[in-house]
């Protein structure tokens, strides 16, 4: 019965997080960024959150910093829109599973393209 709550606490924050980077942040630094998951510790003391972002390496390094600054807005704002008891510790880190699935996409369509019958 715990797993099912944590995993629905997760997916709460996943969405709230979603809405409260794209909504209130107003930091330039932030790009475009996509929560890609949240995995909840089973005390849910802590929360990893998975982003996605578009752009170079300068940007993301740019866009994780701006996210580690504003941790403690991100953490009251989360509080104040999810009722627990303690809201949890945010740990912001890289989802390149959506960059590993396009690499291995285009290694297809190269397979594939040196493979057409004439």
């Amino acid at each position: 019965m715990a797993k099912v709550r944590v995993g629905r606490v997760s997916e709460q924050i996943k969405k709230e997080l979603s809405m409260i980077i794209q909504k209130e942040l107003k930091d330039p630094r932030i790009g475009f960024i996509t929560v890609t998951g949240v995995e909840t510790t089973n005390d849910l003391s802590q929360a990893k959150v998975y982003l996605s972002v578009l752009g170079s390496d300068e940007q993301k390094e740019a866009t994780l910093q701006a996210l580690a600054k504003a941790t403690g807005f991100l953490r009251s704002e989360l509080g104040k829109r999810i009722k627990l008891r303690h809201t949890p510790e945010l740990l912001f880190k890289f989802d390149s599973s959506i960059e590993y699935g396009s690499r291995i996409e285009s290694l297809l369509e190269e397979i594939n393209a040196g493979n057409e019958p004439e």
